[in-house]
């Protein structure tokens, strides 16, 4: 049969296959490769990026940004303005260009005589993502006694530029931008308010002398942050746990004379080492928040182990057999860095982490040198932060060495039959113990593979309540249990690591009857024995798994329904509401579950791991404190203590319901 020639296939590939995506086209097609699309936030930060430029390059000291009730955002400054001119090449108004071209911006012009010696726009991206990716967009620029104004929707320009004289009242020079994201680019069209504040009360703090203001239009509320002295009452107000030393604080800029680094790059900084509590680390370039670190952060942190390397090479202080490393001087850091980079090179358009290898050298070359300075001015503290730093470094060499026993290759290496789970963000992460491998496989099929890791255990654990901590590691379920969570076993009085810990749920999930209720008991030994921290802490919970499940025929409106019960009574509640809702007696049908394994994929989820449905106990001290709960656990599971046992047993043994 012979075919037409001039019908197209869907194979056919030609010059006319090629499409050239032109102005904003690209931003619309693939957001997500200009801005983030969770939240509408970063559009924001962008408008706001620019404000903060403005008065890092000294030209303004006002910040403004106002949440409508209609759900737009203001941000508005008092800067030069922005230029409204026509340019000389494109012959367009230079406001418009910002708005509408990608590639175009006054932050190429670096150096002296440049309009932006410092700022944090790299590629002339920023504003013009935010204007394609809103229904509409009203930008207002006040500049050698006029008023430029024009408007923007999907990024075309839908009322020109109108050029006007200033009025009495009007502000002499600024920028105020007006922008209604479109919410059809993002997951929420909601802006996260915390995060908003935590930005704008960060820029203050970076930008001491600057006024920067929320006003919710909704409430009426109105918050301003107009820092004095920057970096060290933030870091105080935000820090948890008390520093073991005073807060280390100090900058370093390069003058005109500097070999290597332009005049005015370097950086200021804020130090505090705690013994307890979360670390708080936070990062900027010329003002723009590096949520995922950088070379400037690498350069922090090699100019502050190195002065404190040398410190303790100083005073003869490190014990024999221990080697020092970054992270054990940096275990219990917490910090605030601004660097100053003539020309930053950030990893993608958010911004989120720096890139520049020069950054590395400029920071440490100015914080080395100046903390080695106060170590050895204040010794007794530099004294105490050595103590602190030789001490991480004693428990990461003890724990790799216990590690190490199990390890055949030397290399530290996640359980074979662990099933992780997809995030790294332990807020959300949980990773369920399962007894037996059966259940193992249908929690493995039944799971949230984002935030939801299972570790399936063989038989019963052992049990530790006397096992010396060393020795631990030789019991393979242990030791998995261990590597897994990503924390070292410790006593009730250690202040163990628990930066590795990896899970913020460590889940015990066992068969609903007397053998699970033994497996529990042992796992719960194990925790309170081994690990009380994270009890302590709140990280340890048991799943209730269902022992019935009741199917009930359709009765009337209703269609025919499952319920599950955990136990005897529950399973007596539902039916006895059955037989007020006027269901036949023994027309429903109920099962028992043997143990996990009977249980499917569905069943698992729905009864056991669906944070809707499920019921997961967090395990707590409750009114006994640690030495009566040590005790009573003493009686329970210690080798020689029958006679306490059979105590225990008589006095209440009639409290102990037997299913048998």
């Amino acid at each position: 049969m012979a075919t037409n020639p001039a019908v197209k296939t869907s194979a056919d590939y030609s010059e006319g296959s090629i499409r050239v995506l032109k102005g904003l086209e690209p931003v619309k097609q693939r957001p997500g490769m200009y801005t983030r699309t969770d939240n509408p936030l970063h559009v924001i930060q962008e408008v706001l990026d620019n404000a903060a430029d403005e008065a890092l390059a000294g030209h303004g000291k006002k910040i403004k940004v106002t949440l409508h009730t209609d759900g737009s955002v203001t941000v508005e400054d008092d800067g030069r303005g922005i230029p409204f001119g026509l340019h000389p090449e494109e012959k367009a108004p230079v406001i418009e260009l910002v708005f509408t071209r990608l590639h175009a911006g006054g932050k190429f012009d670096k150096g002296k005589g440049g309009a932006y010696s410092f700022s944090g726009g790299l590629h002339g991206v920023g504003v013009s993502v935010t204007n394609a990716l809103a229904t509409r967009l009203e930008a207002t620029s006040y500049r050698e006694g006029k008023v430029a104004r024009l408007v923007f929707s999907g990024g075309d320009v839908i009322e020109p530029l109108v050029i006007s004289e200033a009025g009495p009242g009007e502000r002499r020079s600024g920028t105020a931008v007006r922008v209604w994201p479109d919410p059809k680019y993002f997951e929420s069209a909601i802006l996260p308010l915390g995060e908003l504040t935590h930005l704008l009360r960060s820029k203050a703090v970076l930008m001491p002398g600057v006024s920067v203001t929320l006003t919710l239009e909704k409430t009426k509320e109105v918050q301003t942050w107009l820092y004095k002295g920057g970096l060290r009452d933030y870091l105080m107000q935000t820090l948890n746990g008390d520093p073991v030393i005073p807060l280390l604080e100090g900058d370093g800029f390069a003058d005109g004379q500097h070999d290597s680094f332009a005049e005015g790059e370097g950086a200021a900084w804020c130090l505090a080492f705690t013994e307890d509590g979360g670390a708080v680390r936070e990062s900027y370039v010329n003002l723009i928040p590096t949520s995922a670190g950088g070379t400037h952060e690498l350069g922090l942190r090699d100019g502050v182990f190195n002065a404190v390397k040398s410190f303790i090479e100083l005073h003869s202080l490190l014990p024999k057999g221990v080697k020092l490393m970054p992270e054990d001087v940096f275990a219990r850091a917490s910090y605030v860095l601004s660097a100053k980079v003539l020309d930053p090179q950030f990893q993608g358009q958010i911004k989120e982490r720096l890139n520049s290898r020069d950054a590395v050298r400029l920071v440490s070359s100015f914080v080395r040198p100046a903390l080695e300075l106060w170590l050895n001015e204040h010794v007794e503290h530099g004294k105490k932060l050595a103590e602190l730093a030789i001490k991480a470094a004693q428990t990461r060499q003890k724990a790799g060495q216990k590690v190490e026993k199990r390890k055949g290759s030397g290399v530290a290496v996640l359980p074979g039959k662990l099933t992780d789970c997809e995030s790294r963000d332990i807020a959300y992460n949980e990773v369920f113990l399962v007894e037996g491998d059966s259940a193992g496989g249908s929690a493995k099929m039944g799971r949230d593979k984002e935030s939801q890791a299972i570790l399936p255990l063989r038989g019963k654990v052992l049990n530790t309540w006397e096992v010396d901590r060393d020795l631990l590691f030789k019991n393979n379920e242990i030791h998995d249990i261990a590597v897994a969570i990503g924390v070292d076993p410790h006593g009730p009085d250690d202040t163990p690591d628990l930066s590795g810990l990896r899970y913020g749920k460590v889940c015990i999930l066992s068969d609903a009857d007397v053998d699970g209720s033994h497996i529990q008991v042992l796992l719960l030994t194990l925790f309170f024995r081994h690990f009380p921290k994270l009890i302590e802490a709140g990280h340890v919970y048991v799943a209730r798994p269902p022992l019935f499940r009741v199917d009930a025929p359709a009765r009337g409106k209703k269609p025919a329904s499952k319920a599950y019960a955990l136990d005897e009574g529950e399973l007596t509640a539902i039916l006895d509401k059955l037989r007020k809702e006027n269901v036949r007696e023994g027309a429903w049908s109920i099962s028992r579950f043997k143990g996990l394994g009977e249980m499917n994929a569905e069943q698992l989820w729905d009864t056991t791991l669906n944070p809707d449905t499920r019921r997961l106990l967090p395990v707590q001290l409750g009114t006994m404190d640690f030495m009566q709960t040590e005790n009573l656990i003493t009686k329970l599971m210690g080798k020689g203590e029958a006679a306490a046992r059979r105590e225990l047993m008589e006095l209440h043994g009639d409290a102990v319901e037997i299913d048998i």
